[in-house]
């Protein structure tokens, strides 16, 4: 995702007393040669105090992801089979980082103690939690930093959330503004007292944990990308780059299906108003995207919409009946087929006498006669409907509310294309408009749309 100077146009982060927090993806501290430009970025601005590192990612298009070596070795020695292979190639890689910076938190010896732990006996969480671990106590070394253990300060509830017993455990871990810190993503500590992680991409939640318990004024999300796009780029050719967007915004575009940050990972800043910033870390002079609870004036006059995001994936169920409006709780039946069906609905627009449940295809996959029959046994309708593939785009945008002549151009722009308009969901708040098109019309649509309202 690159960016550019167009775009809704967003202030660069002001000077003051607030410290930053860093998150640094896998891919910038894939090998030693990143973990340069990892401390350079650091080091040139002293309010970047407390450094939240993911494992190392993969160094080309034909190597492995550290996390993915880690899985591997822990369920190969849960069967008792050999993990030779990539056990090596994980000690390979930390090793070398270790030889190549100059670094002695004596790394071999970590992993040696790591890999009779493995033939013993050690969780799925403990194992996988070990990249960020090293990683961690490398870049620690490194950058002359205080390592945080995240098992000793991040709290972790059965569900996999964070425990509000978090904020001040690790603000007191982070409190003095004079030092820089350390603290490994992705995991922390159980309700029984053991490893656990966040699910996948939880290094990006670490990051916002720590930005919240140290009341940080930043929290800098540093990636392979100089932000976030208008639009997808395998659709809409060299899409304009989102400068700030709302986290409103930023939750409308990721249900819909645009790559974001880890759904988790703005909870914990958005409730403290702590904002984000999506960096590039092989293109740190790009301010890249920031994500705000309030757009700038700037921003506001800059464009009407935020992005444009879909997915073809979906399916639709119409079901029509006379006076379907006069009969109480005949949606609340419907929709009920499907929840005890355990099958959850993404959109449900209705007229007088019709209504559609829009959901996700592979919800139905090899019960689609069953739920049909269902739906005629229970609510007697004059005619169901169902439409096997449906895509659904949103238009996102918090100031469309207060631009008249959105929708009008959205369905000029379709119209233009030749594009048919199967159902239009709207909801109250005006953040977005959704409009469902045949699986082909998908790609044409987005892109046409993008003309409409980018250029």
């Amino acid at each position: 995702m690159a960016t550019s100077d167009q775009g809704r146009a967003g202030a660069a982060p002001q000077a003051g007393s607030g410290r930053f927090v860093c998150k640094f993806g896998g891919s910038s501290l894939s090998q030693a040669s990143q973990f340069h430009k990892v401390r350079a970025i650091v080091e040139a601005d002293d309010r970047r105090r407390i450094i939240v590192p993911s494992a190392p990612g993969k160094r080309d298009g034909g190597d492995t992801k550290i996390t993915d070596l880690l899985y591997l070795c822990h369920h190969s020695a849960s069967i008792g089979a050999d993990f030779t292979a990539p056990f090596a190639a994980i000690v390979e890689r930390f090793t070398g980082i270790e030889r190549e910076l100059g670094a002695s938190p004596a790394i071999e010896e970590r992993l040696e103690s790591f890999r009779l732990e493995l033939h013993s006996g050690v969780s799925a969480d403990y194992a996988a939690s070990r990249g960020e671990h090293f990683c961690g106590l490398l870049l620690a070394n490194w950058l002359g930093a205080e390592f945080v253990e995240p098992a000793e300060a991040i709290l972790i509830t059965g569900k996999g959330l964070v425990d509000a017993g978090t904020w001040p455990l690790l603000g007191a871990r982070l409190a003095d503004p004079g030092k820089r810190y350390v603290v490994p993503g992705f995991y922390g500590r159980g309700a029984d007292g053991e490893v656990r992680t966040f699910s996948r991409g939880g290094s990006d939640v670490t990051g916002a944990v720590a930005a919240r318990a140290a009341k940080a004024r930043l929290y800098e999300n540093w990636t392979d990308v100089s932000g976030l796009l208008m639009a997808d780029p395998r659709i809409v050719d060299a899409p304009r780059p989102m400068r700030e967007v709302t986290y409103a915004e930023i939750r409308e575009l990721a249900y819909m299906g645009a790559s974001v940050l880890h759904e988790e990972a703005m909870a914990p800043v958005r409730e403290a108003g702590i904002p984000i910033n999506i960096r590039n870390t092989n293109a740190p002079e790009h301010p890249g995207t920031r994500i705000v609870s309030r757009l700038s004036a700037e921003e506001v006059a800059s464009t009407k919409i935020a992005g444009i995001a879909g997915k073809s994936t979906f399916a639709m169920v119409t079901v029509s009946k006379n006076l379907m409006n006069r009969e109480v709780g005949y949606v609340y039946r419907l929709l009920g087929v499907f929840e005890h069906r355990g099958i959850p609905f993404e959109h449900c627009p209705s007229s007088i006498d019709t209504v559609s449940v829009v959901l996700e295809a592979n919800w139905l996959e090899g019960q689609v006669e069953e739920v049909l029959d269902e739906i005629r046994h229970s609510l007697e309708p004059d005619a169901v409907d169902y439409v096997p593939g449906i895509a659904m785009i949103a238009i996102v945008g918090e100031e469309m509310v207060h631009t008249p002549g959105i929708a009008a151009q959205v369905f000029t722009a379709l119209a233009a294309a030749g594009i048919n308009v199967r159902l239009i969901n709207q909801g109250a708040s005006e953040l977005n408009i959704i409009v469902g098109v045949a699986p082909e019309d998908y790609a044409p649509a987005v892109r046409a749309l993008y003309r409409a309202f980018v250029g």
